[in-house]
């Protein structure tokens, strides 16, 4: 049971080949796009490839099935909207996440600002490595992978976080931005490259970054339905087609969209109420599923992964993860009930991560079915 663990992630200006074509993926700034962005975005994703638009757990937005010949009319018309970075060392530098309720010249969006207009002096980081700005009142991004965070304290103030850590550095205000650059080169100076990414990293945090406070108490996702920014709709897999999200902007009336790393979009001034292609109902059972887009879509899998896990969805308790190979993409955490692809077939396995040693397996889609009730 083998699989290839790639060293970074796709962008746009580097795209990576899957198994029905590139995956371009675009970092919308501070996770917003303009009603006619994110509309252009979906025209684009069907006029160059397959017409589907997927929701990061970073908050980011991925058009799959792209060709090589479609691909430079397809940076022709993402430039045309704004949704690109100078080069790929920018775009992978902006690797940020935010909390993506943030409100005009509050401390989310400030910080954010601040950090894209400072990438140049971060040091040259692991290309997987990123950043959270989560200035709320309340933390939201706990579970959203990052690396360093800013995120409010116990005391009210803001603290610098260093992934792997149980409490983080109170920051002196205005020099947020100073530090979070100075924790990246003490990061880099004391071998933090070799581990590829914080948590990994065993050297101890320099004094001057005594991690001596706990964040606050968190907040809660974003979930559908009824917002007081405009309306929350869920995508099933964090996947949705480009022209019913399109669509739904449209008929929504909303004047901008806000990516969140949950798989829902926020449609910012948009009346609520359904939408054909997303979900509305919070409590839908596809929404606590997790599920690659397994074969014939990625070509290190060897099982279709989507059909079977939107069969499961009501009749498994808890959470549920499909995963297409040992690698587990769609979900880094444990799961209580896990299936993954090998040699064509599934092992079953409760309360762990795929690829951990699995209660059964030789498994097929028909007895799995069987075995949950959902034949």
């Amino acid at each position: 049971m083998t699989f290839e663990v790639k060293g970074w992630c796709p962008g746009a200006h580097r795209p990576m080949l899957s198994g029905d074509g590139y995956v371009v993926r675009v970092r919308p700034r501070l996770a917003h796009l303009g009603a006619g962005q994110a509309i252009g975005l979906c025209e684009a994703a069907e006029r160059h490839g397959a017409g589907l638009i997927d929701v990061t757990n970073r908050a980011n937005i991925q058009i799959r099935g792209v060709s090589e010949t479609a691909w430079p009319a397809l940076m022709e018309e993402l430039g045309a909207l704004n949704l690109l970075d100078a080069d790929a060392d920018t775009e992978t530098r902006r690797n940020i996440v935010v909390a993506p309720t943030w409100q005009e010249r509050d401390d989310t969006e400030w910080l954010a600002l601040e950090l894209i207009a400072r990438l140049m002096e971060l040091p040259a980081l692991p290309p997987k490595m990123g950043f959270a700005i989560d200035a709320g009142t309340a933390p939201v991004l706990q579970d959203t992978p990052a690396d360093f965070r800013i995120e409010r304290g116990m005391s009210g103030g803001l603290i610098l976080h260093a992934e792997g850590h149980a409490m983080g550095m109170p920051l002196p205000e205005v020099q947020e931005i100073d530090q979070l650059i100075r924790l990246c080169w003490w990061f880099v100076n004391s071998g933090g490259a070799q581990a590829g990414r914080m948590a990994r990293h065993t050297a101890p945090l320099p004094g001057w970054a005594a991690a001596t406070e706990a964040p606050a108490p968190a907040g809660h996702p974003l979930r559908p339905g009824p917002h007081p920014m405009g309306a929350v709709h869920g995508l099933a897999f964090g996947q949705a087609r480009a022209a019913d999200l399109a669509r739904a902007i449209e008929a929504s009336g909303a004047q901008a969209i806000r990516v969140t790393p949950w798989r829902t979009v926020l449609l910012l001034g948009g009346a609520p109420g359904p939408r054909e292609g997303l979900e509305w109902d919070a409590d839908a059972p596809v929404l606590r599923v997790d599920a690659c887009p397994g074969a014939p879509f990625c070509p290190q899998a060897s099982v279709e992964t989507r059909p079977l896990a939107r069969a499961l969805a009501p009749h498994v308790a808890g959470t549920l993860h499909v995963s297409g190979c040992a690698k587990g993409c769609a979900r880094v955490t444990p799961a209580a009930t896990v299936l993954t692809g090998r040699d064509g077939l599934f092992v079953l396995s409760h309360n762990t991560r795929a690829g951990e040693a699995p209660d059964q397996s030789g498994l097929t889609a028909a007895q799995i079915l069987a075995q949950f009730g959902a034949a």
